[in-house]
């Protein structure tokens, strides 16, 4: 096994994906959280496959993720050369993209390799304007 270069580091990070697409949300100021037990992607080193759940949890502003393009975007990593906190941070990026939520969490828990295992969070939460911002 080779050294660990900056190429790998950056390994699908950028790859097309499917496009995550979105419905008009009705409700305000509630949250949605989503299970995926079965994800998989591959190291980009050792072309192993890495397996873990992953969690979104959101609080949605105008939109909600439709959860057939999110299974077919989630699916796309099965063959995905990244490191699974690039995937949990990569998949982060386009949940706000596609929604732009009030907050989005991104958790991926790991399973074990080697005895060891890894549980990665990436949280966003939108600025908030201050009612003398919006006056201006």
């Amino acid at each position: 096994m080779g050294a660990y270069t900056s190429e790998h580091a950056r390994k699908g990070l950028d790859a097309p994906l499917p496009a995550l697409e979105c419905w008009e949300n009705q409700f305000p100021n509630y949250r949605i959280t989503i299970r995926i037990p079965e994800f998989t992607s591959v190291c980009p080193l050792t072309e192993q496959p890495d397996f873990g759940t992953v969690t979104i949890a959101y609080v949605p502003r105008d939109r909600c993720l439709e959860l057939k393009s999110l299974k077919l975007y989630i699916q796309a990593y099965r063959q995905l050369g990244i490191f699974y906190e690039n995937a949990i941070n990569r998949i982060l990026r386009d949940v706000v993209a596609a929604c732009e939520p009030v907050e989005c969490t991104v958790t991926g828990d790991f399973t074990p390799r080697g005895g060891i295992s890894s549980v990665i969070e990436a949280t966003y939460r939108a600025k908030q304007i201050s009612s003398e911002a919006k006056e201006e």
